[in-house]
C-alpha cells in the first residue's frame, strides 16, 4: 500500500527541471558562432560530445565538475581543442561560454511540473526541494523558474557542503519539515542519488523515467514507484 504521504521531496534537473532540451543545438551554434575557419563546426561538436561523455562519465571529474559547470564545459572544449591539434585556448573558452549562456535561458520546467507542485502545496504538504551543484548556478534556476515559494526547506549541494546520496541532506530535509520517514516521498531521477538513499532511509521512493527506458536490470536499488513525469503523481 502506498502511504499517505505528510512531506515530500523533488529533486531538480531532470525532475522538475529539463536540462537536457537545447542542449545539443545549443553546442552546435556555439561552435558555428566562433569558428574562425580553423575547423569544421559540426566535427568540433561531434568530437566535443566525445569528450563530454568521457567527462561526465568519470565519477571524479562530474563531481568537481558539477560545482563549476562554467568551469567544466571550458575544461571539456579545452580538452577538445587539444585532441584536434587546436592552439587557439582563447577561442575554445568562448565558444564554452557561449553555450553556458545560451543553456541559461533555455532550462525550463517540464510540462505540468509547476502546476503539480502546487497542487502538492495546495494539498498543505510539506516539501523540500534536494538538488546537488554549485550554488550560484542552483539558486539562479529556483529563481527564475519561481519554485522557491513552493518549498518549505532546499538543500542545494554548494550551500550545505554535501549533496546526495549522502544521508545527512536527506534527513535535515527530514528535520526541516518535521516529517518521519515513512510517510515522505522522495521523487527523483537518479537511482543512485536521489532512489538508493530514500529506499536506505524508510522512504517512499518514486523513480522518475523521463525517456521510459525502464529499470536496467543492474540497478542498485527498486523504487516503490516508476512515472514518466511527476505530473503523473497529482
Amino acid at each position: 500500500m502506498t502511504p499517505t504521504p505528510t512531506a515530500i521531496f523533488f529533486d531538480l534537473d531532470g525532475t522538475i527541471l529539463d536540462w537536457q532540451t537545447g542542449m545539443e543545438e545549443s553546442w552546435r551554434a556555439s561552435c558555428e558562432a566562433h569558428c574562425d575557419g580553423s575547423y569544421e563546426p559540426a566535427e568540433l561538436y561531434a568530437a566535443i560530445r566525445e569528450h563530454r561523455t568521457r567527462f561526465w562519465d568519470d565519477q571524479e571529474t562530474a563531481r568537481t565538475g558539477r560545482m563549476d559547470l562554467n568551469e567544466a564545459s571550458r575544461e571539456i572544449v579545452r580538452r577538445t581543442f587539444a585532441d584536434l591539434g587546436l592552439q587557439a585556448v582563447e577561442r575554445a573558452e568562448r565558444i564554452a561560454n557561449d553555450y553556458r549562456a545560451r543553456r541559461a535561458t533555455q532550462i525550463a520546467p517540464y510540462p505540468g511540473a509547476i502546476e503539480t507542485l502546487a497542487a502538492f502545496r495546495a494539498r498543505g504538504l510539506r516539501m523540500a526541494l534536494l538538488t546537488n551543484g554549485e550554488a550560484a548556478n542552483q539558486r539562479r534556476s529556483v529563481e527564475r523558474c519561481g519554485l522557491a515559494t513552493y518549498f518549505d526547506c532546499i538543500v542545494i549541494e554548494g550551500e550545505f557542503g554535501v549533496g546526495k546520496p549522502d544521508e545527512r541532506v536527506f534527513r535535515h530535509a527530514l528535520e526541516a519539515c518535521a516529517s518521519k520517514p515513512e510517510t515522505t516521498w522522495m521523487i527523483g531521477d537518479n537511482l543512485e542519488a536521489d532512489i538508493a538513499p530514500a529506499v536506505s532511509l524508510g522512504m517512499h521512493a518514486v523513480w522518475v523515467d523521463g525517456h521510459g527506458l525502464g529499470l536496467p536490470e543492474d540497478a542498485p536499488v527498486r523504487p516503490h514507484r516508476v512515472v514518466r513525469a511527476i505530473s503523473e503523481l497529482q
